[in-house]
């Protein structure tokens, strides 16, 4: 893996704009605003509509899925907007409201969290705006405008900013003549049936559950199996009180004081087998997304572990460090450079994972670590330091990211070692690169090989690679389907168990040198292996149903992306049969 991947192209810290007069807001949560023009003088009203988002997001329109309606905070009355950038989306929300041309409105809203902004564009004169860094509290933003002398529309918006907290708003006002319809709340419709119904985290007696928000919705209820399970008013739920190791359908409806949606169409979850883990309630799925997580900065978005999304059930954190004894390893968390993350909140967002069911690994190696396990003190080290740090921080195993050369007799003893000490539960992973798995007869092919009925996943790097030989002998150049199935065939049909296999992946263009390829690529070579179906010109002599899943590096690529790799491909891996 990359430690510096990306960071010849790294991307500039964006300039926040210079707030003054004529600001144009660049993404904002925008309120058209129209109006006929009337020669009788009348008391200045509000002409926002739906301001205080009582009526879910009628009348406004929030860019992808980046706003949604919340009781709590508010300023007034029952509801707020909360708005979350993510990626390239600043969280931008708008509205048309009617206005008068020459005529001048006070702008003004109410706002909490992170950055906020509030302007409005379209006036025929000066484009205004202001913002807040932030506040734990209500504050409000004002301004003024004066619309032209042809204008019958201006776009008044909020949004956030690149890489910063969500923020909530709520009570905005446009307060000036009256343009026409000034004032009028829209009353509720029922709302549309949720679209993207996902399942998540499963345990042994839950499965989580989120889905898409709905415009006009004050709250959503689930079903299972046809039967009411449980009611949210966010975008996402837990259904507990389930058997292990069964089958569910789930379903969901949004709901206002109109009424309730038709149902959204039905997703399938089953719950985990019984058993004990390192960690409490921590399972490996039967189909996993590994996501390998970054403990240093370069470029990438910087997280915590609490920010790595529900759809990894493997988090790699990436990477342990090489003590003065050769073979020894111990970890080091990046405060400084994951922006004041302390050593007690990572230990702590570790056993939340856990106890959402999810794994937690320590990784050893990536692109600048050399750990040397070639001797049998060295592999006593190893297998010593790494049980230590599972100890210490409560990991449930260990990654083999060694790019720098491995020596299978002794990594097999170090493996064997540590698997005496943690017991059956340990989860072992794999990430090799293309070249290390092109023959059974390489280091790290053999190591597999030698721990089979201990090892969890291996997930191949498919890329920084160029054109590798398939199973069938031809040459397949990376970055397409082929690549993916044929390279995977090899591992397949060379004594890896399906269960054993996962494919490996940048979550974006800035991930790796070269080898990127689209989420849907990676769901079609799934499918592929798993199905027979959405092959390239390779097509395996027979499918792997119980193949293990995808895996990315890095979660944290994947969120400077707005996570579009873990969004299609968590999804889909959990669809596999």
């Amino acid at each position: 893996m990359e430690r510096s991947a990306g960071s010849s192209r790294r991307r500039r810290r964006r300039s926040r704009p210079v707030l003054g007069g004529t600001m144009a807001v660049i993404a904002a949560a925008a309120l058209t605003v129209t109006g006929l023009v009337s020669t009788a003088q009348a008391a200045d009203v509000n002409n926002a509509k739906n301001a205080g988002f009582e009526s879910g997001l009628a009348n406004w329109t929030c860019d992808g899925n980046s706003g949604a309606v919340v009781s709590s905070p508010v300023h007034g009355g029952t509801s707020a907007l909360k708005a979350t950038p993510a990626g390239q989306d600043n969280a931008r929300c708008s509205q048309s409201v009617k206005v008068k041309p020459n005529s001048t409105y006070a702008l003004s809203s109410w706002v909490q969290g992170g950055y906020a902004y509030l302007g409005v564009s379209g006036t025929g004169t000066t484009d205004v705006s202001t913002w807040t860094p932030g506040s734990t509290t209500w504050a409000k933003l004002s301004t003024s405008f004066k619309t032209g002398a042809d204008t019958t529309s201006v776009t008044v918006y909020t949004h956030g900013w690149y890489g910063q907290d969500a923020y909530f708003a709520d009570d905005f006002e446009v307060t000036g003549p009256d343009g026409g319809g000034g004032g009028e709340e829209p009353g509720p419709v029922i709302p549309a049936a949720p679209g993207g119904l996902a399942a998540g985290t499963t345990t042994t007696s839950s499965v989580a559950l989120s889905w898409n928000a709905v415009s006009g919705a004050t709250g959503y209820t689930v079903y299972r199996d046809g039967t009411k399970a449980t009611t949210s008013t966010g975008t996402s739920a837990t259904v507990t009180g389930l058997s292990a190791d069964t089958a569910y359908a789930f379903s969901v409806s949004a709901t206002n004081a109109a009424g309730e949606s038709v149902k959204s169409a039905a997703v399938s979850a089953r719950t985990a087998k019984q058993g004990t883990g390192p960690g409490p309630g921590t399972t490996v799925p039967k189909h996993a997304v590994t996501g390998y997580w970054q403990n240093f900065n370069n470029g990438a978005a910087v997280q915590k572990l609490s920010d790595v999304p529900a759809d990894y059930d493997i988090i790699a954190v990436s990477f342990a460090d090489a003590t003065p004894t050769q073979g020894a390893v111990t970890f080091n968390l990046d405060t400084a450079g994951l922006n004041g993350y302390t050593d007690a909140q990572f230990r702590s967002d570790i056993t939340a994972k856990q106890a959402a069911g999810k794994n937690v690994i320590i990784s050893i190696g990536g692109e600048l670590g050399t750990v040397r396990v070639d001797n049998d003190a060295s592999a006593t080290a190893f297998a010593d330091s790494v049980y230590a740090l599972m100890q210490d921080y409560g990991f449930n195993g260990v990654d083999i990211d060694l790019e720098n050369g491995l020596n299978a007799t002794y990594m097999t003893k170090a493996l064997r070692q540590l698997s005496a000490k943690a017991g059956s539960d340990l989860v072992i992973t794999m990430a090799p690169q293309t070249i290390d798995m092109q023959s059974t007869s390489g280091e790290y092919f053999k190591t597999a090989l030698n721990v089979k009925d201990i090892l969890t996943v291996v997930n191949m790097q498919y890329y920084n690679s160029g054109s590798m030989l398939g199973c069938d002998g031809k040459v397949y150049s990376q970055g397409s389907v082929d690549f993916l199935t044929a390279l995977a065939c090899i591992q397949l049909e060379g004594g890896l168990d399906p269960s054993q296999v996962g494919i490996g992946v940048p979550a974006s263009t800035r991930g790796a040198g070269s080898g990127y390829v689209a989420p849907s690529i990676v769901n079609a070579a799934l499918d592929c292996l798993t199905k027979g179906t959405n092959c390239g010109s390779f097509k395996p002599s027979k499918t792997y149903p119980s193949l293990r899943g995808a895996m990315t590096w890095s979660t944290n690529w994947d969120a400077t992306a707005g996570f579009a790799w873990s969004k299609a491909v968590g999804p889909h891996v959990r669809s596999l049969p």
